[in-house]
């Protein structure tokens, strides 16, 4: 049975370095809130290449509008700034500390690409498979609210009433004392 078949979310920022580390920690708590928690490391760090790259890139302004979209196996992290031009991979060696952003996004996605968006805009996105789910359980039929029990499966004994047991137990001595 799918309960939510999409789940989606979407936060409009100025991408600067104090809201990077907010939008994060929004993208980690919904992704928990979907139980989600394995894609939780990738996922901010992808959101923080990205929104690194609005903020030192994007003209004319930082606005931009992160959305995370959860479907039944992959979930997919954009990104929308204003500014048409699209990014480029660049060829940073291993130990340069600029320029690897969206190569390491390529590395730990599934897949990832960027897009223009109208006439002013482009979106960057990338996707990550989902963990396979736990097979679902067989449909149990309905319970009832009251089970219904046969009278002759009650005793009476005094004032209580006792549980006969389908399998007698052993039976057990008692040492009077």
């Amino acid at each position: 049975m799918i309960t939510h078949p999409s789940r989606h979310c979407a936060v409009e920022l100025q991408a600067l370095p104090s809201r990077i580390g907010q939008v994060r920690r929004i993208v980690s708590a919904q992704l928990r809130y979907w139980h989600m928690d394995s894609l939780i490391d990738r996922a901010a760090l992808g959101v923080t290449e990205l929104l690194t790259n609005v903020h030192l890139h994007a003209r004319p302004d930082k606005t931009c509008t992160v959305r995370i979209e959860l479907l039944l196996d992959r979930l997919t992290v954009s990104v929308r700034d204003g500014d048409p031009r699209l990014p480029a991979v660049d060829e940073a060696g291993p130990l340069a500390t600029r320029g690897r952003g969206l190569a390491m996004v390529a590395e730990m996605s599934d897949d990832w690409g960027a897009r223009p968006d109208g006439e002013s805009g482009k979106v960057v996105w990338f996707t990550l498979s989902t963990p396979p789910s736990l097979p679902s359980l067989p449909a149990r039929p309905p319970r009832r609210a009251v089970e219904e029990v046969p009278a002759e499966t009650f005793v009476p004994v005094g004032a209580a009433v006792e549980l006969r047991r389908a399998h007698p137990a052993p039976a057990r001595s008692a040492v009077a004392g």
